[in-house]
């Protein structure tokens, strides 16, 4: 079902464009949740560790798809606001070309190149090989991972965000059976994880397919659009690549982060992890909102609606600024309690550990909509470079807190280095959405003027 969001209540647009989009970044962090959890219960701490000793390295090429394919959404959503569907349709297939030769180049790199990738993440000789058999799984269904985006962010763009949802629920539900029966069944220990959610993935992003090919067929290209053009082409990836670059080097400052924890051995390995997965779950809700936003600005662009750009980006930072003071306090006072979803009580200092890194973590949870909220507006006018550079400041932060206090504090420093990421980005996005939106609208009223 289609949903335009050029008139009507922006909250409310908002707010329900997220409500499913919330619910299916859930489940997508529902996956490795699952993983990790059944790893942890069902073969113990080190396996636990083996699974989540390259999570910075899996949020960066998630990171990658994600941004790539939400930057490749941008002109679809753009073209739906202004009534183009033409245009809409050679913009689709556009995508679908580019994405198809990003996901083969990535999948044969990533693969073989995985040993690499550990080595730099200082992975402990007594879970590599698990590590290793988990990752390289991982980046081999990565063209599964970028179907599902895709096709998903095309369903987004012209404001249906409840059937990605209903798709990857369905999947997410099929991950738990397939972890327990590859694992316990199988017995094939944490390839079996991994085995479990690409399969999952797999499906989630057939079922996309199927659907559009059977109820959206205004998505489908006909013989007039499939053409390459170079524009266009210049258009695509003007918007994906620092998308996708931007999540990835936001990911770069968690690489250097869990490189400089998995060095303090296996125990802080399992603290860091449970914790990690924790913060990608209340992340989610940041994600969406961003999300809902940026198709707000680019539908609202597109139909020349400048009035009402302010007031997505207003509506979209009071929802997150609410939830992040919610998710903030649950941080603080249920971390611990959290992290025994994935560690035993008996291991009560890692338990610890963990809900430390949660609890201040918590602390400044409400500045998130800060960076969020203006980056992906940035993104949704059309400024997918300007915002880049936030990605480039977040990471600079994390990397100066590892190389610099980390060697000092050692554990104390890794659970500061979000927040100064957080803050320190804030700084820059803040005045320059301002900045771009003033452009944007004055090059709107240009173009009513002409």
């Amino acid at each position: 079902m289609k949903k335009s969001m050029t008139s009507g209540n922006a909250l409310k647009l908002i707010a329900g464009f997220c409500i499913p989009l919330v619910l299916g970044n859930l489940f997508q962090q529902f996956y490795n949740l699952a993983d990790a959890a059944i790893v942890g219960r069902t073969l113990g701490s080190n396996a636990l560790a083996s699974v989540g000793s390259s999570t910075s390295v899996q949020a960066l090429v998630l990171g990658f798809c994600m941004g790539l394919t939400q930057g490749f959404a941008i002109p679809v959503a753009r073209d739906f606001g202004a009534e183009k569907e033409s245009e809409m349709r050679k913009d689709i297939f556009g995508g679908a070309v580019l994405t198809t030769i990003i996901a083969a180049i990535l999948t044969l790199a990533l693969v073989f190149f995985c040993h690499g990738i550990l080595r730099v993440l200082q992975v402990s000789q007594d879970i590599y090989q698990d590590s290793y058999r988990y990752l390289v799984i991982i980046f081999a269904g990565i063209p599964f991972t970028l179907l599902y985006n895709y096709l998903s962010s095309i369903l987004r763009a012209v404001g249906d965000s409840r059937t990605p949802f209903f798709f990857l629920a369905f999947s997410a539900t099929l991950n738990i059976g397939l972890d327990f029966f590859c694992i316990l069944v199988l017995r094939w220990g944490c390839a079996g994880a991994a085995a479990a959610t690409i399969a999952s993935q797999a499906i989630s992003g057939f079922l996309c397919l199927f659907l559009i090919i059977r109820k959206f067929r205004f998505l489908l290209p006909g013989k007039d659009d499939l053409t390459i053009n170079r524009i266009r082409t210049i258009d695509l990836l003007g918007m994906g690549i620092p998308m996708g670059l931007q999540m990835s080097l936001i990911a770069i400052g968690m690489l250097v982060m869990q490189s400089a924890n998995n060095s303090l051995g296996t125990h802080y390995t399992t603290a860091f992890t449970a914790a990690i997965k924790i913060k990608q779950l209340m992340m989610c809700p940041f994600d969406a909102i961003g999300a809902g936003v940026s198709t707000f600005m680019a539908q609202n662009v597109g139909a020349g609606q400048s009035k009402r750009l302010m007031s997505g980006f207003r509506s979209g930072l009071l929802l997150a600024v609410c939830y992040g003071i919610a998710a903030g306090l649950i941080m603080i006072f249920l971390g611990k309690r959290f992290s025994m979803l994935f560690i035993s009580a008996a291991k009560d200092s890692i338990l610890s550990d963990s809900a430390l890194y949660l609890r201040r973590m918590g602390y400044l949870f409400p500045v998130v909509p800060l960076v969020i909220i203006p980056r992906m507006s940035i993104q949704g006018l059309g400024y997918s470079k300007r915002a880049l550079l936030g990605g480039v400041i977040e990471m600079i932060a994390r990397c100066t807190v590892v190389f610099t206090l980390v060697p000092i504090f050692q554990y104390d420093a890794i659970t500061w280095a979000d927040q100064s990421a957080w803050v320190t980005a804030s700084f820059y996005l803040i005045p320059m959405f301002f900045t771009c939106l003033k452009k944007k609208q004055k090059e709107i009223g240009q173009g009513r003027a002409a």
